[in-house]
This record gives C-alpha cells, sequence and structure tokens, in this order.
C-alpha cells in the first residue's frame, strides 16, 4: 500500500473538519492508500504560509514518511496562489502526490491541462477569500456608522477567562511582531 497523510484545515474554531474527513477517508479506502498521519490546522487562515500542522506535515515529507498528501479542497491547504504554487513545488520536487478529493485534481496526472487547473483553483480560492475579506470590511463599516461599538467594551468582564484560557500568559507584554507565528522553519536533510 501506497503511505498516504491527510491535511486537513477550518478557518475559525467554531467550525469543524466533520465534513472533510469521512470524504478523505472513503477515497483512501478506495484507493488502497495507508493513512499515516492526520494534520489538523483549526482557527488558521489559509493564507498563512506558515501554520503549526502545514508545518509539521512539510517536515514528515522532507524526512519521507508518506508518498501523497490527501486533502479536501485545495483552498484547505492554501488560499494564497503563491503559497499554494511553493508548495506544489516542494511537493513535485520531492516525488510527493498531491490529491484534492472535492476537486478531482491528482498530481500524478501531470500534464498541461492538470497544471493550469491547479493554477485556476488556486487564483479561485485565493479571490474568494478576498471577496469574504471585503464583505466583512463593508459590514463593520456599516455597524460603525449606525452607532454600533466593535470589538470587547471597555471594562470588560471577561478577564479571568481570557486569564484561565492563557490568553494573557501567551500574549502579555509581547508586541505584535513578537506574537506572530514567525517564519516556517526548514529542517535540512
Amino acid at each position: 500500500m501506497i503511505k498516504a497523510c491527510l491535511y486537513m484545515r477550518c478557518s475559525t474554531r467554531e467550525q469543524t473538519i466533520d465534513s472533510q474527513r469521512p470524504i478523505i477517508e472513503d477515497y483512501c479506502l478506495r484507493n488502497n492508500l495507508e493513512i499515516v498521519k492526520t494534520y489538523i490546522d483549526l482557527g488558521v487562515s489559509g493564507t498563512k504560509d506558515s501554520r503549526p500542522e502545514l508545518d509539521k506535515m512539510l517536515n514528515d515529507m522532507r524526512q519521507k514518511h508518506f508518498e501523497v498528501v490527501v486533502c479536501f479542497k485545495l483552498d484547505r491547504l492554501g488560499r494564497s496562489l503563491k503559497n499554494l504554487i511553493n508548495l506544489l513545488g516542494e511537493f513535485k520536487n520531492r516525488g510527493v502526490r498531491l490529491v484534492a478529493v472535492s476537486d478531482g485534481l491528482d498530481t500524478r496526472n501531470d500534464n498541461p491541462m492538470t497544471k493550469i487547473f491547479w493554477q485556476l483553483l488556486g487564483m479561485f480560492g485565493e479571490l474568494e477569500r478576498d471577496f469574504i475579506v471585503s464583505r466583512v470590511r463593508a459590514g463593520l463599516e456599516f455597524a460603525k456608522k449606525n452607532g454600533k461599538q466593535l470589538g470587547r467594551p471597555k471594562d470588560s468582564k471577561d478577564r479571568r477567562a481570557r486569564v484561565k484560557s492563557g490568553y494573557f500568559l501567551r500574549y502579555h507584554g509581547k508586541t505584535k511582531e513578537e506574537r506572530r507565528l514567525g517564519p516556517r522553519k526548514i529542517v535540512p536533510l
């Protein structure tokens, strides 16, 4: 059997991967792919180049733990065209096959038409994300113009909950730059 890993992502913590998992696992079962590991990024934007589980997956890929990466849709892997192209290039250079089950795409079929479909899907994923951002911003502007207070109210009483959740332990006293995840760590072979 061919060794495969699963990659799933949701943009917010309120969302779940429950709709992605059974479809991907069924695909692996039907195509004789042995699932060796599952990577799940919950509450992480697909526009970020560095995501905790994606970074772990890439490190494991570089150590040849699997031969195929299976995801639900290409936009689950990334919403930035530049990032997707970089990932696809690395997969190709390392001989790792990428399958986006819902999109019906598989890099094993390496021909010019498949390449253009991957690029088009990546562009549409990025475009969709930009539309979402612009709608959210328009909604916030509308709410602001109508006198709605945005954000946490002054003298908010949820400080204790935030302290217990670790928010202050992680971010207290750090600048915005220090709170970022940082660049992707590349492990030499």
